[in-house]
């Protein structure tokens, strides 16, 4: 262990630490358009993915990569993928409010997250056994890899807002044809799987905070609070009539 990974213990409860993560997490926001000539230095990527290794991991397994792409010409291959993925939804009328992805090409900061799912087997699982049980262990397995992934992931978008920077958070990589197109760009084994892209820079525009659902909505004591839960019916019409507004609204203008 090096001494970087041993710091001195915040004093329990103190108010300035958490007002000064609070200022950071508050500030960690979307934009989806770059200023594409800023370019990153290479210890803001160092510190980066500092903060992501630091993140807690199911049997502390540290399932995860991080590649740092510098060329412009595989982030514009990579934002190809996007758009002609973005088309594909439009033709089968998902009707899903998709961002314009092409802003991937110009992001300065870009970075590829990859998991290696052979780390289910270090959680609790039934070897060479392909019972019910088993397979529900392995369900299991697969979300706390998950997890964890995206923890360190979330972490390394946390140490990218406290140096100032906006960031997007690219998902929907599960597909295999997303697989193929990227892991030859990115020499990534097909052992591996490439789960998303952190992008992050000077925004292009002055960003903006979405919605969020108030502390009141999110917080049970001691069991559920029925008062907050959606029926089926109440959720469907939340996705007709206000997704669109959360996902790509100032939350100052939503009605």
């Amino acid at each position: 262990m090096s001494s970087s990974d041993t710091e001195a213990r915040p004093v329990m409860g103190e108010q300035a630490l958490y007002d000064s993560f609070m200022a950071v997490a508050r500030n960690r926001i979307t934009t989806r358009q770059f200023e594409p000539n800023y370019d990153v230095p290479k210890e803001h990527y160092a510190m980066i993915l500092e903060a992501a290794r630091h993140a807690p991991s199911g049997a502390n397994a540290q399932p995860w990569h991080y590649i740092v792409v510098r060329e412009p010409t595989v982030k514009q291959k990579i934002a190809d993928y996007f758009v002609a993925e973005q088309r594909i939804r439009a033709k089968l009328k998902m009707k899903f409010p998709t961002p314009n992805y092409a802003g991937l090409a110009d992001a300065p900061g870009f970075i590829v997250v990859v998991a290696d799912f052979r780390y289910v087997k270090a959680f609790p699982v039934l070897k060479d056994d392909d019972s019910d049980l088993n397979k529900m262990y392995i369900e299991n397995a697969e979300r706390i890899l998950l997890q964890s992934v995206a923890a360190s992931t979330m972490s390394a978008h946390l140490a990218a807002a406290a140096l100032g920077y906006n960031v997007w958070w690219v998902t929907a990589i599960g597909q295999q044809e997303a697989q193929d197109a990227m892991r030859p760009l990115l020499n990534v084994p097909d052992e591996l799987s490439i789960l998303d892209i952190m992008c992050f820079g000077p925004p292009l525009k002055e960003p903006y905070k979405r919605w969020k659902k108030t502390p009141q909505e999110i917080t049970h004591w001691d069991v559920f609070d029925r008062s907050n839960f959606m029926t089926d019916e109440e959720l469907d019409t939340w996705i007709k009539k206000k997704r669109h507004k959360v996902m790509y609204k100032d939350a100052a203008k939503i009605d």
